[in-house]
């Protein structure tokens, strides 16, 4: 069984519409796929449905952000109910909140003589009622002509430690987690920073984290040995995917996946 439990789609800050995903997971072999976009549920049912009667399994899931000593933190919730009224009021409040982000960071862009404009931004994102990210900002900045690609935005523009950057600020990372167990979903930390782990831990365990993201197609934040380790102590189940955002990254959906047997103890935990 080939799994991919993290991927995005024009739902949030992904270039592929929640259909065109699912097609590319099955060209690429994919036997599970979770829909995990962030902060919103909406592309999950249209996942659904493009799957139906194919060969992929369609996981619910989202990435919720969240704030910790101004890093983002990001919880993936699993197998939740997406109609829970705790992801309409988070949805609500993530979006009012980026909205205030983007312009602060177009602000202090401006401040540095790099300009991108409203329409600019709009047109990298699928409709208004996605909320803006740090991913469209950069694809904005690309098509400007201020970066050579998404990477080079990040890297020397818009990413942690840069000048233009400002923290999600939307809920704490004990608050998403919260928000996920109350739609019946599974918590599990993405790509925890290493600067951050061993603090944030013990809080994310008493609030109810049940899982650690440990397999990944792009940077390890924390060595593998050190998550297996803490997943073997404190009963966490460990789960991988590929972040996958769209074909600008050069890779294709399948090309990363995790096998039934390295997550065996995650799906165990959702029924699967």
């Amino acid at each position: 069984m080939r799994l991919d439990l993290h991927v995005h789609s024009t739902a949030s800050d992904g270039t592929v519409s929640p259909e065109g995903v699912v097609e590319r997971a099955i060209a690429g072999g994919l036997d599970v796929l979770a829909l995990a976009d962030h902060d919103t549920v909406a592309g999950v049912e249209r996942a659904i449905a493009a799957a139906r009667g194919r060969m992929l399994h369609i996981i619910p899931a989202i990435e919720m952000s969240s704030t910790f000593e101004g890093t983002d933190i990001h919880i993936l919730g699993y197998f939740v109910d997406i109609r829970s009224e705790a992801f309409v009021e988070h949805t609500r409040r993530n979006h009012k909140r980026r909205d205030a982000r983007m312009a602060e960071m177009v602000a202090r862009l401006a401040r540095q003589g790099v300009t991108i404009t409203r329409r600019q931004l709009d047109e990298q994102r699928g409709s208004a009622e996605v909320a803006y990210s740090r991913p469209h900002l950069a694809r904005a900045l690309v098509k400007a002509g201020y970066a050579g690609t998404v990477k080079d935005a990040f890297g020397r523009l818009i990413g942690n430690d840069s000048p233009a950057y400002v923290p999600t600020l939307i809920a704490t990372p004990e608050e998403v987690t919260g928000v996920i167990l109350s739609a019946g979903g599974i918590p599990v930390w993405a790509h925890p920073p290493a600067e951050h782990f061993r603090r944030l831990l013990p809080r994310l365990l008493d609030a109810g984290l049940r899982g650690l993201e440990a397999y990944r197609a792009t940077r390890v934040y924390v060595r593998l040995a050190e998550l297996e380790e803490v997943a073997r102590k404190q009963g966490l189940v460990l789960t991988g995917g590929s972040d996958w955002h769209g074909p600008e990254s050069g890779s294709k959906l399948g090309d990363f996946y995790v096998t039934g047997e390295e997550v065996g103890d995650f799906l165990a935990v959702g029924g699967m």
